[in-house]
């Protein structure tokens, strides 16, 4: 009995072993050579024109998407800060010769905040007008913007 690496029964496997090839990729079935073969052995082959193929024509406009807000009872337009408020802002801010960085390090407010209030980017927050009120002593809301503050009591 021979001693090696292999011990035990040696067998001989006799399934068949088949080998296949890959599946022709997508671009390679679309081929000219792919389809006359494929027309040439009678198999069904369907060709399809896209619209406005090879032009410069744009496809017709596909109807717009319904809204996620029903306009008549949601306001489509975000309220932006009213120009006599940015108006204020900056006078104040520039009587006391603040940066729009200094008034916003008062304010506990990033420079951003203040930049968006005076260009008018921003959706006022009653909050932030309230602070800047307090630090400029301007009125910023209700009526009678720009006027000073009346001096608080100081309890």
């Amino acid at each position: 009995m021979p001693t090696g690496r292999l011990s035990g029964n040696i067998t001989q496997d006799w399934e068949p072993v088949v080998l296949r090839r890959t599946k022709p990729k997508a671009a390679d079935l679309k081929s000219t050579k792919a389809v006359n073969q494929a027309l040439r052995s009678g198999a069904a082959v369907e060709t399809v024109r896209k619209a406005a193929a090879g032009t410069n024509k744009h496809a017709p406009a596909a109807p717009a998407p319904a809204r996620k807000l029903d306009e008549t009872t949601e306001p489509a337009a975000v309220e932006r800060v009213a120009a006599e408020v940015r108006l204020a802002i900056q006078k104040a801010r520039v009587a006391k010769g603040w940066s729009q960085a200094e008034l916003a390090k008062r304010i506990s407010e990033r420079a951003q905040v203040v930049q968006e209030y005076e260009s008018g980017k921003a959706a006022p927050v009653q909050a932030v007008l309230a602070k800047m009120e307090r630090a400029l002593e301007v009125k910023l809301r209700g009526k009678g913007i720009g006027t000073p503050l009346a001096p608080s009591s100081g309890k």
